[in-house]
Order: structure tokens, then sequence, then C-alpha cells
């Protein structure tokens, strides 16, 4: 203020004060508005990734041997969770007496499945040659009796190293409510 209580003077200051009291009062709301859209783009992004990896795919890692040469254990598989059919050779996480499986689907509700003597594997009367598969299929002695016929909505599973393996020789058939998803990728966990 002026010593002389000029009131134009007066008046001007006054004006600056309250223009930069406003100046600041609205960097400040900008400020706030800016943290406002930062924190919901967060809580957005957030809320993307649950219902993609939550919902949509699923992450884990391989939890045995059995489909070895091609998934080790320890390998990272991402899954997709929304099929409800699977086709035949379909890579599938099974969830069956709380314990979490990897194999590969062999036959659906229908399919008459049979392991012979010399540990070839039947299906619907014809022998299954599987040139990737580098182990014979034995029977199971104690568990599951062959042949069977897989009943409907339900799949027959076998893994890829076949003696020792546990699978739908072992455990049974699968219901479609046991299967968690088909593998869409793996990566090997020496590439991580």
């Amino acid at each position: 203020m002026s010593d002389n209580g000029n009131p134009v003077e007066k008046r001007n200051e006054e004006n600056s004060v309250a223009f930069n009291a406003q100046k600041t009062i609205g960097k400040a709301n900008s400020q706030m508005r800016s943290l406002h859209f930062s924190l919901l783009s967060i809580l957005i992004i957030i809320i993307i990734v649950w219902l993609m990896l939550g919902v949509v795919f699923g992450i884990m890692k391989a939890p045995s041997n059995d489909m070895t040469p091609r998934i080790d254990y320890g390998d990272l598989l991402l899954y997709f969770r929304l099929d409800n059919k699977y086709d035949i050779n379909e890579v599938v996480i099974i969830k069956k007496n709380d314990t979490i499986y990897l194999g590969r689907v062999i036959a659906v509700g229908g399919d008459t499945v049979d392991i012979t003597d010399e540990a070839n594997l039947v299906v619907n009367g014809n022998v299954i040659n599987e040139p990737k598969i580098f182990y014979t299929t034995p029977r199971y002695e104690g568990y599951e009796e062959f042949p069977q016929t897989v009943p409907k909505g339900e799949y027959f599973i076998l893994v890829d190293k076949r003696e020792g393996g546990e699978d739908s020789r072992y455990y049974g058939t699968v219901t479609e409510k046991e299967i968690k998803g088909s593998v869409v990728t793996v990566i090997r966990r020496n590439n991580l």
C-alpha cells in the first residue's frame, strides 16, 4: 500500500493480490485435476490387466516334467480361460482332486480309448500314430480299465511323457469344469 492513501493505488494493489490468489488456486486445482486423471488412468489399467490375466488369460509355471520335451517343469505357460470345448491334441491345464495337471486331449465324449498290451494307443479302433511322442503308452495296473468310452462332456487326457506321467490312465476322464484353460504359449525357463 502506498503511504499517501491514494484509493486508486489501494484498489489496484488489492486487485493484484486477489488476482495472484486466484492464479495460485487455479494452479492448485489444475494440479489436483491432473492427479485425479493420473490416478483414474492407473485404476483403469489395473482393472484391464486384472480382467486380462484374471478372467481371460492365466499365467502359471508348468507343474511337472510330464509334457517333456515340449514343456519342462518351471516353464511359464500363458493359457486361455474362456474355452468350453477342447479339440484333440490341444494342451490343457487341469485341476483334479485339488492338484494341477497338464496334458494333451486325446479323446472327447463318445470316443472309445484302448491301450494294448504292446503299449499302443487305440482310439475308436484305430492305432494312433503320434510322431512327436517319443514314449510308449503303457497301461497303469490298478487304475483305469481299458477299453473305455469317454462320457459325453468329458475328455481323455494323456501327457507327452507317457511312461510314468500322471494323466487319465491314473485319474480317469476329465470334465469340462475341471479344465482351467488351453495353453496358448510357452516361455522356456532358461530364457527368463
